[in-house]
């Protein structure tokens, strides 16, 4: 309509009237008339348009850098089990919280400066179970003091290539799909940091650099390096002296609906998972060895090899089958002064998650994790026991380190569902049920009880 009018005007301007007929006119006359109120409205929303651009260019965060946050405040508390050491554990609920800003920068259009700054208050109940089976995924033992997590920088070099660089906090989900639909990184999703995903995942962090290939429309290969201490200029420390973790993995993707994960980690110095039994990581041998005895505490060398199959399947539109396999063969590299045998560990993982989506409303949630966190199924490491005794003759309270297999098997069964109250608030009720705490059958079932309250802008 508005190229038609255009056209007559110009017509009418160069004196070309009479290649305009008054059939032409009478029909252009009639359409206006016609189409006079869609005009109308039509003009009405474009000035509407402008006058919303005009105020949010006034008003506007900034020209490159879009803001966004999260807080999570928390009521959980442990209301039956056991320690790990066989002793009552008390009722007790604490009021806890994690602060997010993050800041999405883009210079080009494509590519992205991700910037978070974090927060929090609770260290975990893992410091009263003595386990780290259970824990929380909302946990930030930051003494709510406002610091510098994460800070990465993601550039596409083609329409199927990305590189990220990491100076700091990088994390291998961060490149990486976990494939799992419960994974909300403890602001939604499942409660707990074995829920949210596969263990193996939290084996890297730090600073490093990653690239995220798609292989046509049914593939995605993700390969990444993070180094833990790449900031400290000492001997064993650095980007590629000291501790590391390295990433392959390839994502399957035959429909939207249906992604199976291969991943493959090798890692040095990196072992601790913050799940799962803790003979799974060598920071007993500090405790013991170093602590206990007054000695400068040292690194405890160790090389890691760890498989994971993930699987995530949506059958319909409100019910998604997912699960995990893990398992991780861990070396020691060290006798620590003649104290222990040379050997190796083995350590396997499982899950099983449903998950229900927008059941009784849109955004909500309800969702179910049943599975093994990381137990150490197998051992060829041993104390020395000459080296022993004569540690035990000359300290006779020194209590030695449980170099053993977890020989029971304890079950993670959590329940939550996640209420969606408004569009930037959410509540999450839930429950998380530890069998055999420590891999113990004979300590008693811990059960832990949450409500997470979620705010994000």
């Amino acid at each position: 309509m508005n190229a038609c009018l255009d056209r007559v005007n110009e017509l009418i301007a160069t004196a070309a009237s009479n290649q305009v007929s008054r059939e032409d006119l009478t029909t252009l006359q009639r359409l206006q008339e016609e189409f006079a109120g869609e005009l109308a409205t039509l003009r009405g929303r474009v000035d509407a348009v402008e006058a919303v651009t005009a105020e949010l260019e006034a008003n506007q965060f900034s020209t490159t850098t879009k803001l966004a946050g999260e807080v999570v405040v928390g009521v959980a508390g442990i209301v039956t089990g056991e320690n790990a050491a066989g002793e009552d554990l008390d009722d007790s609920t604490v009021l806890v919280d994690r602060a997010r800003l993050e800041f999405e920068t883009s210079f080009t259009g494509r590519d992205l400066l991700f910037t978070r700054l974090a927060t929090g208050n609770f260290a975990g109940f893992s410091t009263v179970t003595g386990t780290a089976e259970g824990e929380l995924a909302f946990t930030q033992d930051e003494g709510n003091d406002l610091g510098l997590e994460v800070l990465l920088y993601s550039l596409p070099i083609s329409e199927s290539t990305e590189v990220i660089f990491g100076a700091t906090g990088t994390a291998f989900d961060d490149f990486a799909s976990t494939v799992n639909f419960l994974d909300g990184d403890g602001g939604s999703g499942a409660l707990s940091a074995f829920g949210t995903r596969n263990p193996i995942y939290y084996l890297g962090d730090g600073a490093g650099l990653a690239l995220r290939q798609q292989l046509g429309d049914r593939f995605e290969l993700s390969l990444g390096y993070l180094a833990g201490e790449a900031n400290e200029p000492v001997a064993g420390s650095g980007l590629l002296n000291g501790p590391y973790s390295a990433l392959a993995q390839l994502l399957f993707k035959p429909s939207d609906r249906f992604n199976i994960g291969l991943t493959y980690i090798n890692s040095y110095n990196a072992n601790d998972t913050g799940t799962g039994s803790g003979r799974t990581n060598f920071s007993q041998f500090d405790d013991v060895f170093f602590e206990d005895l007054g000695l400068e505490a040292l690194d405890v060398p160790t090389s890691s090899n760890s498989y994971g199959v993930e699987l995530s399947w949506q059958l319909s539109d409100n019910f998604v089958l997912g699960g995990w396999v893990g398992y991780t063969n861990t070396q020691l590299l060290s006798t620590l002064g003649g104290l222990v045998e040379r050997g190796g560990i083995d350590v396997f993982n499982y899950a099983v998650t449903l998950a229900f989506p927008d059941l009784g409303g849109e955004g909500n949630l309800l969702g179910f994790v049943v599975g093994m966190e990381p137990k150490l199924t197998d051992t060829s490491i041993s104390l020395n026991p000459t080296a022993v005794a004569q540690l035990v003759a000359a300290n006779p309270d020194l209590a030695l380190p449980d170099l053993g297999e977890d020989e029971d098997t304890s079950l993670h069964i959590e329940g939550f569902y996640q209420l969606q109250l408004t569009e930037n608030i959410t509540l999450t009720p839930g429950f998380i049920w530890i069998t055999a705490p420590d891999f113990n059958n004979d300590n008693q079932d811990i059960v832990i009880g949450a409500v997470r309250t979620t705010f994000s802008f």
